[in-house]
């Protein structure tokens, strides 16, 4: 059995990255307000990187598999550096979606597990929606 240790750093790390959630979430709201958009992703980057160590934050983002989403969502922070918040934030959007695609059913099954959020997931027509986006493996 595998035990997940929540060290100090992890901690630091998730917080960062809540509140560059939380930052990027404003920045959007108040219509695409740059600096805050540009903070949101400064705190998300360092926040991954302190909650899954900066090696392994490094091998993610250079792993070949990942390398379109790497590109899009760094052209797509330095256009939102350069001025043009909406559309650094479409290529950002992009790449996210490439790089976190693989995460998607394991944050499926945690939302399932939080009080009302589980209730609602599990309502049919969701269930429905969920069930026919899940990836199908054929075992090897």
């Amino acid at each position: 059995m595998v035990s997940f240790e929540m060290n100090d750093p992890k901690k630091i790390g998730l917080g960062l990255t809540g509140f560059g959630i939380i930052f990027t979430f404003l920045g959007i709201i108040f219509f695409f307000e740059k600096g805050l958009l540009t903070i949101g992703n400064i705190l998300f980057i360092s926040g991954v990187s302190l909650t899954i160590g900066l090696k392994s934050t490094i091998q993610f983002f250079t792993k070949k598999s990942n390398f379109k989403g790497t590109v899009s969502f760094g052209i797509g922070f330095f256009i939102l550096l350069m001025g043009w918040p909406i559309l650094g934030m479409i290529l950002e959007g992009y790449g996210f979606i490439l790089l976190f695609s693989g995460f998607w059913p394991t944050l499926a099954v945690f939302m399932q597990k939080i009080p009302i959020l589980g209730w609602l997931l599990q309502q049919p027509f969701i269930r429905s929606l969920f069930d026919s986006h899940r990836v199908r493996r054929v075992p090897v």
